[in-house]
């Protein structure tokens, strides 16, 4: 079938163009109306690596995928977070981070990519230098502790993802129970556990907008 093409007046093209670029203006401020600094509290993300190493998609880094690495949850990121909304990305120019920190966090995210990106996207947002922000995403991990039965499990496991938030729950008593939140992937394997900190990095509980995972249960694999 032919394609049919329709010949507007010059005014009604206009209007279109003028439409489509306030709208695209509307999409950026949305993303960045937040403005840096502007958000509500933090997402410290927690992947887990051999359910994230096990999707056909994922950008696999050997550092963190390899064999023989054993490696359990690793940091994805610390995310400025709206209430009940994502938080706001990409709110200026990134430079890249330097070597310095780079080094100092690959104990922590296993990527040079992703340090790179994850400054790029949220760092930018957090109203705070690179090595102030990467300070952030450090301290904060350092105050959350994986239970002892999740963290670089030998065989498979699989839980309920409120069996998994209330194992979190009990290795850190400080914080309250709903400070932890699941996400997971389509073949219900665990991808996340979701940490909400409030800006001063205190423990509290999540906002809608930190998402939860509605499978019955998801599975852990056993580390490589």
């Amino acid at each position: 079938m032919p394609v049919r093409r329709f010949c507007s007046p010059w005014w009604i093209t206009a209007i279109v163009v003028l439409s489509i670029s306030g709208a695209g203006s509307a999409r950026s401020r949305r993303r960045n109306s937040s403005g840096s600094g502007d958000f509500s509290y933090y997402l410290l993300v927690l992947s887990y690596a051999p359910d994230f190493c096990d999707q056909a998609q994922s950008n696999q880094d050997p550092r963190e995928c390899g064999a023989g690495r054993k490696i359990g949850f690793v940091v994805h990121g610390l995310w400025p977070q709206g209430e009940s909304s994502r938080g706001p990305e990409h709110c200026a120019a990134a430079s890249p981070v330097s070597q310095a920190i780079v080094q100092a966090m690959l104990p922590y995210i296993p990527s040079q990519s992703l340090i790179q990106h994850e400054w790029s996207a949220h760092g930018t947002c957090s109203g705070l230098t690179a090595a102030a922000y990467f300070a952030a995403v450090r301290k904060a991990r350092d105050s959350v502790r994986i239970p002892p039965d999740l963290n670089q499990p030998s065989r498979p496991l699989r839980f309920s993802p409120s069996e998994i938030e209330s194992k979190f729950g009990s290795a850190n008593p400080s914080f309250p129970g709903e400070a932890f939140r699941t996400s997971c992937y389509r073949d219900n394997e665990l991808e996340e556990v979701r940490v909400c900190l409030g800006k001063d990095l205190s423990p509290r509980a999540c906002g809608s907008s930190a998402g939860e995972c509605r499978a019955a249960a998801v599975s852990l694999l056993s580390v490589r």
